[in-house]
């Protein structure tokens, strides 16, 4: 049984790299080539210099952690299917079943196999993706500008001492210094108390940015009220005050928040190249604030259940393997492998959409691709085992 066991996992293992390394190798040169254009450009007056190809190669190569983790699954299941495939049409599966490997020991094989690779998914996903990513991102930004998202940045929300703020940070340096920096001051009553703007933040160790370059504006509505009778609307009690602007301009300014460096990237970043602890202490400072956390808390979701895709598209392979061939290759049944992965990377990308749209469970969002995938392949394997 030692002997099946390491054949078999030899031969997947060698598949499944195989096929990792044919995609890798093509979204590299696609990378690469739309790399190209920024060849020669600089940022800030050349103050780092021009942005090169060598540049531009390790940059793409930062990029490759997060492909593989995107592809692991699709590379699973059409290495499983060309490996179970061949078995079956080279009759070494059926000597294999003589030898003692039975339908409930090939199905524990390959559940132990789809573990490591479920592993491997998620160090790779929650861990060497996201800092090559954000590594990728700097330094980018260091020779092309900053770093943003959308055409407006990111937004954040604190709530302090009976006021709130909502916080604006169009982007970030190569020097992880936030640029464009807005600060919004409420009062308990969602009043406006005083805007601030400064053109550069940086991050201090004793919770608090600095702000450099700030244009303040305090507002406040004094006066006596000339309307105090009891019929008076809160309409006629505004127009009767005296409402008041002061604007100053600050060489730095200090503002104490908790607002730290973590947070701003994690804003900045999109939600699928998150850590999966990330995402969650980010998601609970959403619901301390009471903003809306659906997108985030699906790909908080989406980051537990994708790895387990692994062994999903093990099992969707296994049934391959007790296949019949009559005559000709096995080109066709790994096309179909083919088709089944890009199916199940398209269902994914819908349900997330449509669950951020539409307000679905985010758990269910995330877990209903595996699920319907996993109840096919149990089909598969019961029909082509238990009932021929």
């Amino acid at each position: 049984m030692k002997t099946i066991r390491q054949l078999l996992y030899k031969e997947t293992f060698a598949s499944i790299a195989f096929v990792a390394m044919g995609f890798l190798a093509l979204f590299f040169f696609f990378d690469l080539v739309d790399e190209l254009t920024h060849i020669g450009k600089s940022f800030a007056g050349g103050m780092f210099g021009a942005y090169q190809i060598q540049h531009a190669l390790l940059y793409v190569a930062l990029l490759i952690p997060n492909h593989l983790y995107e592809l692991l699954p699709i590379a699973v299941l059409i290495g499983g299917v060309f490996v179970m495939a061949r078995f079956a049409h080279s009759s070494e599966f059926t000597i294999l079943r003589t030898s003692g490997l039975g339908p409930g020991l090939a199905l524990k094989l390959m559940l132990i196999l789809g573990t490591a690779l479920v592993a491997i998914t998620f160090i790779v996903g929650d861990y060497v993706a996201p800092l090559a990513d954000k590594t990728a991102q700097l330094l980018k930004a260091r020779y092309l500008g900053q770093i943003s998202i959308g055409q407006t940045g990111a937004w954040l929300k604190e709530k302090k001492d009976n006021k709130s703020y909502a916080v604006n940070v169009s982007a970030m340096s190569a020097n992880a210094d936030m640029l464009n920096v807005r600060v919004f001051e409420f009062d308990a009553a969602g009043s406006i108390l005083s805007t601030t703007h400064a053109k550069e933040a940086v991050f201090e160790n004793d919770k608090s940015w600095t702000l450099k370059n700030v244009r303040r504006s305090d507002y406040a509505i004094d006066g006596t009220l000339s309307n105090t009778s009891k019929n008076a609307t809160k309409e006629n009690t505004v127009k009767n005050k005296q409402a008041s602007i002061k604007q100053s301009q600050i060489e730095t300014y200090r503002w104490p928040t908790e607002l730290n460096a973590d947070m701003v990237t994690v804003a900045l970043l999109k939600p699928d190249r998150m850590g999966t602890i990330d995402l969650y202490q980010y998601i609970r400072h959403l619901d301390a604030n009471k903003q809306v956390a659906q997108l985030y808390e699906i790909q908080f979701w989406k980051k537990v259940f994708y790895p387990l895709s692994c062994i999903v598209m093990l099992v969707l392979a296994l049934p391959f393997a007790y296949l019949h061939f009559r005559s000709g290759g096995i080109t066709a049944y790994v096309f179909g492998g083919v088709m089944v992965g890009i199916s199940f990377f398209v269902l994914n990308n819908i349900f997330d959409y449509f669950g951020n749209l539409l307000a679905w469970n985010p758990l269910f969002t995330a877990a209903a691709p595996s699920m319907v995938y996993l109840l096919l392949s149990l089909v598969a394997f019961s029909v082509l085992v238990f009932k021929r």
